[in-house]
């Protein structure tokens, strides 16, 4: 069976990029974007494609949620025996992508992923909702289960406890970025694509064809 899909386009017509607008530094640039975001993105603007490798060359995606960024990086939480923590430890070289159709941008970060401190993951861990710290607990994240019952029973016993304390294996990843590219969709394909690359001087920026 094959559907066809040729027809679904769109053609963006919402905003440009230009070179002499931009912040020279990109935190500074990737900042004003995401406040635009929050104002015009129906939800969860902070929502993020993290790509990784496993250690046979697989490349991995999912969707997790970007809860800080400075300077330093980009934080997501986990669980570090996931998945994608098994990915960052055997190769930490990682990739994040925002898409916010609302405003007809893109931004994609390469980088590279750091634990960050415990002392932060406990701070964020004990800030969430109780329903998320059960389940931050009830859940083996990736790990092969029955059936949803296990994650029901095991919540259930996990709320009758007086504290919930963080898992030694759950906590945050900060992403320091090397590369960070803004594309912002414009007519016929032509699109607007400016890339930042950390150089030893600071950060070089360039024009990418589309």
């Amino acid at each position: 069976m094959k559907i066809n899909l040729e027809n679904m386009r769109e053609n963006y017509e919402k905003s440009s990029l230009s070179k002499k607008d931009l912040h020279a530094d990109p935190i500074l640039q990737f900042a004003e974007w995401f406040k635009h975001a929050k104002a015009k993105v129906s939800s969860e603007a902070n929502a993020m494609h993290l790509s990784t490798v496993t250690t046979d060359g697989q490349p991995e995606g999912r969707i997790v949620l970007l809860k800080s960024f400075s300077e330093d990086g980009f934080v997501f939480f986990t669980h570090y025996s996931s998945d994608k923590g098994k990915a960052i430890q055997a190769n930490n070289k990682v990739a994040l992508t925002f898409f916010w159709p609302e405003l007809e941008r893109q931004v994609r970060i390469e980088g590279l992923a750091q634990k960050i401190s415990a002392q932060e993951s406990d701070d964020y861990f004990y800030s969430r909702p109780v329903g998320s710290q059960i389940g931050a607990n009830a859940s083996p994240q990736s790990k092969v289960i029955k059936d949803y019952s296990v994650l029901e029973k095991a919540a259930e016993a996990l709320s009758k406890e007086k504290t919930i304390a963080r898992p030694e294996e759950w906590g945050g990843y900060c992403v320091q970025a090397t590369a960070i590219e803004f594309w912002q969709g414009r007519p016929n394909r032509l699109h607007d694509r400016i890339k930042y690359k950390r150089v030893q001087a600071g950060w070089q920026i360039d024009r990418l064809a589309p």
